[in-house]
């Protein structure tokens, strides 16, 4: 499955160092996702580098971030919700739900389809 990992970025006015914490816990929620067979997808990573191209303008955030994020949605099987508050997330869940489609709360809720951990071992020793 296509699986959008949806939580907080920039929530609560988070500083730098929140914010990049907050993008670990999305990536490691995206490796997990794919070592069990799926493909993940996060739409902060696919939006801040169309709002670094942007340069200065103040408006690229609000005007790429949500909107982006929320298309990318409508292109994936379902949602992992992670994290703590964020509008940006429940907005990604709620169109999930709204075409009932699964939004799953845990990692542990999410199937397995298969393990690619040990594919990627394998590869790594055969170079």
């Amino acid at each position: 499955m296509w699986i959008i990992v949806a939580g907080p970025y920039t929530s609560g006015g988070a500083d730098a160092a929140r914010r990049a914490a907050n993008l670990r816990a999305l990536n490691q929620a995206a490796l997990a996702l794919f070592r069990a067979g799926h493909v993940p997808v996060i739409g902060v990573n696919m939006a801040l580098p169309v709002i670094e191209a942007a340069g200065d303008d103040p408006a690229a955030f609000d005007a790429v971030m949500l909107p982006l994020s929320l298309t990318l949605a409508e292109r994936c099987d379902a949602c992992l919700r992670i994290g703590g508050a964020s509008a940006g997330a429940d907005a990604e869940a709620a169109r999930f739900m709204a075409r009932g489609l699964p939004v799953y709360r845990s990692l542990e809720e999410v199937p397995c389809l298969h393990s690619t951990q040990a594919i990627a071992q394998d590869d790594a020793t055969s170079r």
